[in-house]
């Protein structure tokens, strides 16, 4: 949903506006805050599912549907991680936005996702090919005449409906992982499978309430109480994870699983963006030996890595925040390299 939950409203008066406005029209994370000055996301909007069944409304077709990213977004990326990892990206195809928000239209003062005029513009970012779009926006405007709510990425579109399927991560992941298999190069790989369920549930919920949400909850707060309170929880779940991390290879056992990639996500943002931009300094990831050595484990992973554009990355969270960082300064370090050995190895049955 953004590099969270995307979209922004205006750069200039995004926090001017009623509370009750804020709450119930939220356009950007940056509107959701309560009036003790907690972030609070409010939940996606299309909710169709794409099944396996011919006759479905929606069902698993190859080059029926295309996926709208931001490589900035940790909830998109979920989802591109799926399409590589599964080989998908042949029968899905996607499209990234530019990293940096820009006004969406000149007749307001919205700023959020937007597409470059060429593929020249911005190293990653891509015209719309379907519609022609010239932002997120016109995508949702597109698919429902009287939508007021969020502009968010990742946008799963129906080319032949010329609609919105969802655009919510958490379930375009396991759409994924099960409903497109006669089709997926990597059909075996199952992210989510029985014996497990219960538990990656169960870790998801701890995992995105702390950590995934967790730092923004950091980052937009407006008031010391609500930070310091994201902040604690943040950290000691960081320290379970350790923990969990130190007996096993990956965080639901020694498989790969979805509750892997939706921490992922955020783990790679940590040190090169949240540290700074969302005030998570208590202590960084690398000082941290079984989740360093566990982010470079995932994101060697064949696929993963053509999923992070650290420089999107950055460029969208230090240059789309103005009301944390004004003059859009983007930090020179710390550059880390992934692709660097680690000791995951060891865990290895």
């Amino acid at each position: 949903m953004i590099a969270f939950s995307p979209s922004p409203s205006s750069r200039i008066v995004s926090f001017s506006r009623p509370l009750a406005f804020s709450l119930k029209m939220a356009r950007s994370a940056l509107d959701e805050l309560t009036e003790s000055g907690a972030f609070n996301r409010s939940p996606s909007t299309f909710r169709n599912f794409i099944s396996k069944e011919k006759t479905a409304q929606f069902p698993a077709e190859s080059g029926r549907y295309h996926l709208y990213i931001s490589y900035a977004c940790p909830w998109a990326s979920r989802c591109l991680s799926y399409l590589k990892l599964k080989g998908l990206d042949k029968a899905i195809g996607f499209t990234s936005v530019k990293p940096i928000w820009e006004r969406t239209k000149e007749s307001d003062e919205h700023f959020g996702w937007v597409f470059p005029v060429s593929s020249a513009e911005e190293p990653g970012a891509d015209p719309d090919p379907l519609n022609s779009a010239k932002s997120i926006r016109a995508l949702y405007e597109l698919a429902s005449s009287n939508y007021s709510g969020k502009y968010t990425v990742p946008v799963l579109w129906d080319k032949k409906l010329k609609t919105i399927v969802n655009n919510e991560s958490a379930e375009i992941i396991r759409m994924l992982n099960t409903e497109f298999n006669d089709i997926a190069e990597n059909a075996g790989l199952d992210l989510y499978p029985a014996d497990l369920q219960h538990l990656i549930d169960e870790v998801n919920e701890w995992v995105y309430d702390a950590i995934n949400n967790g730092v923004y909850k950091c980052g937009f707060a407006k008031k010391q109480g609500p930070y310091d309170e994201a902040v604690e929880k943040l950290y000691q779940a960081l320290d379970r994870c350790e923990e969990i991390l130190s007996k096993q290879r990956y965080i639901c056992g020694n498989a790969l699983t979805e509750a892997d990639i939706r921490l992922f996500v955020t783990l790679i943002r940590f040190d090169e963006v949240y540290a700074v931009h969302f005030k998570c300094n208590k202590r960084l990831l690398r000082e941290y030996p079984n989740l360093f050595n566990y982010i470079k484990d995932i994101y060697q992973i064949p696929g993963m890595s053509a999923t992070v554009n650290m420089e999107h990355i950055k460029k969208h969270y230090y240059g789309s925040h103005p009301s944390i960082n004004p003059y859009g300064i983007i930090p020179a370090g710390p550059n880390i390299d992934y692709s660097s050995p680690h000791d995951r190895e060891r865990f290895t049955p």
